[in-house]
């Protein structure tokens, strides 16, 4: 078997507030991509990386999170090597078509969705950002139920991941649409899924908000509690006077925080979305 024909997992074993930051630490540190459990993950990552490496710097994560909880169990972490076969055949059983709302359906390349509904078609090769975790979902919906309350001119996802809100925004009909990310790897992730939609009127960057110029009519931010607090001026900056700004990826008891941020900012709370642990803000002026 050549080196090119495996990945490796990391299977790691957490209390459910820990999932978040560590689905973020393995994101910046190579993974393929990630599939979340109730208290558990599995990260993949290509063959080249060192899982030496990766197991080195999962435990710094771990040690560095596990001391702002008190009661729990150190979170274990195991790893195996998954063959390219085994890879292809699990992401086909695991990744099946979502329908989120009145009018989308995710779908992998090999599915067909369903009529009359309007495909997003993700490479599974990249999990976050699939549709199946609760803040992309929220995001989607808001999306949805909003966007006619715009003039559907410009939209910003900041921190687009795989492309997935950026090419919803292209098919509901806004006329500009930028995917900005401090990832290259996400940048990649979502330049291939945009060849997949046929979205080619969907400019992907990599680099923060502070590259942007201008307003736009949305923005959807699905990042964490402390990057929105950090980013609510500039978010605010960004929003257009008619335009809402959709803040996601906020654990419950977060959201006052994140919300004290924006409204100093100048924003307003339009609605506040909860989806189990996670919660999701519409602001707008």
């Amino acid at each position: 078997m050549g080196d090119s024909m495996v990945y490796h997992q990391f299977n790691i074993a957490a209390p459910k507030q820990l999932l978040a930051p560590l689905i973020r630490r393995c994101m910046a540190l190579g993974s393929l991509g990630v599939i979340e459990g109730s208290d558990s993950l599995s990260a993949y990552f290509p063959h080249p990386l060192s899982p030496k490496i990766i197991m080195r710097e999962l435990d710094i994560a771990i040690s560095l999170l596990s001391s702002r909880i008190s009661g729990h169990r150190r979170p274990a972490v195991t790893y195996e090597v998954i063959p390219d076969s085994n890879w292809n055949a699990m992401w086909q059983t695991r990744f099946k078509p979502l329908s989120i709302g009145k009018c989308f359906s995710i779908i992998p390349p090999w599915e067909k969705a369903p009529r009359g509904r309007i495909a997003l078609v993700i490479d599974p090769g990249m999990a976050f950002g699939t549709g199946h975790h609760e803040t992309t979902r929220s995001c989607l919906l808001l999306m949805e139920k909003y966007a006619s309350a715009t003039s559907r001119g410009r939209f910003l996802d900041l921190g687009t991941g795989t492309g997935l809100l950026a090419i919803a925004a292209h098919k509901l009909g806004f006329e500009k649409v930028l995917g900005i990310d401090t990832d290259p790897q996400s940048i990649r992730a979502a330049r291939r899924n945009r060849i997949l939609n046929g979205a080619s009127g969907v400019s992907l960057r990599e680099g923060g908000i502070g590259m942007t110029r201008g307003v736009f009519d949305m923005i959807a931010a699905n990042l964490i509690a402390g990057t929105l607090i950090e980013l609510s001026r500039s978010i605010a900056r960004r929003t257009a006077a008619s335009g809402i700004a959709i803040m996601s990826g906020i654990l419950n008891g977060q959201d006052r925080e994140v919300l004290a941020a924006a409204r100093k900012a100048g924003l307003r709370l339009r609605e506040r979305l909860r989806d189990g642990k996670w919660v999701s803000l519409v602001l707008g002026w």
